[in-house]
């Protein structure tokens, strides 16, 4: 890619999307393009077509998606299957269409089986079933592997794709109901520390800026704190409690989302479809994961972050909510050998992301 290269981020405004358009414009990145969701329905095939036949983009980021946590992606599979599959058929078909130069499809790897053995190598891809619970998010990314592959087959394009590990940082999304498993934890234990410091000034302003079940910072002292207990965040006398989904024994692998748009970028800017797998009869595993290689139990993770909030209370785990795959480790290997590694801890991480919380 060169520096003045028209480049369209898919998905900008995301937590992916937004650290992509970051490290491109650190980098001197000049001609970059989006569309808000308002400007831009991606799911609709007439909108995405206009829009690649009057900017013929040269290198296309397909960050967008519709993504949330094991609560909601078993709540809305309709929505999650159909809206991701839509998503990818139009960019990447009106990629190949316009003749970008290059793509870069961003996936999730929960494409793997529930079951796979630890760590997660590439070729474990379609060997067993899937996790129940993101099963329709999963087959959506799965297909937009196997079409980014097939294109290229087909068409000689050079569409890559890759599979970030639990990402987390900068624009995440912190709601309750819809997030993942690290904001979820740092918005709650930040709201139990509050409350265990009577601190309401600062329970006020997080509901203000982002409302829990409908009831935003205006709302009475006693109604707040009931809409806090419905999500597990309770003061019984001068003691907080702060309820952690599922048994807290899960194994989870996270990254930095500006370390996985340095390696995005890196892939773009130094490598091709073509090194992205081994030659011969047949074209498969072309896709490459992006994560740190190491992981932490989530009540590990709950009390680093624990630590960091400076939280003097408690912890409860709700085993009816469940685990999900117990252990999910990627195997970075393949993209360590194309010249790309991870920069940021988590310890170092979670320091980050929760002065961006804080200041926000």
């Amino acid at each position: 890619m060169n520096k003045d290269s028209k480049i369209y981020i898919a998905g900008h405004l995301g937590l992916v999307g937004s650290a992509l358009v970051k490290c491109l414009q650190k980098k001197g990145y000049s001609n970059l393009v989006y569309r808000t969701h308002s400007e831009l329905d991606l799911v609709n095939t007439n909108e995405v077509a206009l829009f690649f036949k009057q900017e013929q983009p040269e290198y296309v980021f397909l960050a967008a998606a519709k993504v949330g946590g094991i609560i909601s992606n078993n709540k809305y599979r309709a929505d999650f299957i159909y809206e991701n599959l839509m998503i990818q058929n139009n960019i990447i078909h009106q990629s190949y269409l316009t003749k970008i130069k290059k793509m870069l499809f961003l996936g999730s790897t929960c494409i793997y089986p529930k079951n796979a053995p630890q760590p997660l190598k590439e070729e474990y891809l379609l060997t067993d079933i899937l996790e129940y619970t993101n099963e329709p998010y999963a087959i959506a990314k799965i297909a937009g592997i196997k079409m980014c592959e097939s294109y290229n087959i087909q068409y000689g394009t050079n569409f890559m794709s890759v599979m970030p590990t639990n990402l987390y940082g900068p624009n995440d999304n912190f709601d309750l109901e819809k997030s993942h498993v690290l904001p979820a934890l740092i918005r709650k234990i930040h709201l139990g520390k509050a409350l265990e410091n009577n601190d309401w000034e600062t329970i006020r302003k997080d509901l203000t800026l982002l409302p829990i079940g409908g009831i935003n910072g205006d709302a009475e002292d006693k109604v707040i704190e009931n809409v806090l207990q419905s999500y597990g965040i309770i003061k019984t006398n001068d003691q907080v409690v702060v309820e952690i989904w599922g048994s807290g024994n899960p194994m989870r692998e996270f990254l930095w989302s500006e370390d996985m748009a340095e390696a995005c970028v890196f892939l773009m800017e130094n490598r091709n479809f073509s090194d992205c797998f081994n030659k011969g009869n047949e074209i498969r595993n072309t896709h490459l994961n992006i994560g740190s290689g190491l992981d932490i139990s989530i009540a590990d993770l709950a009390n680093k972050i624990k630590k960091e909030v400076n939280f003097n209370g408690n912890f409860s785990f709700n085993t009816n909510i469940p685990d999900g795959t117990y252990k999910k480790l990627t195997d970075v290997s393949k993209i360590n050998a194309l010249g790309w590694n991870y920069s940021v801890t988590i310890e170092r991480g979670i320091n980050e992301i929760y002065k961006w919380y804080k200041n926000r």
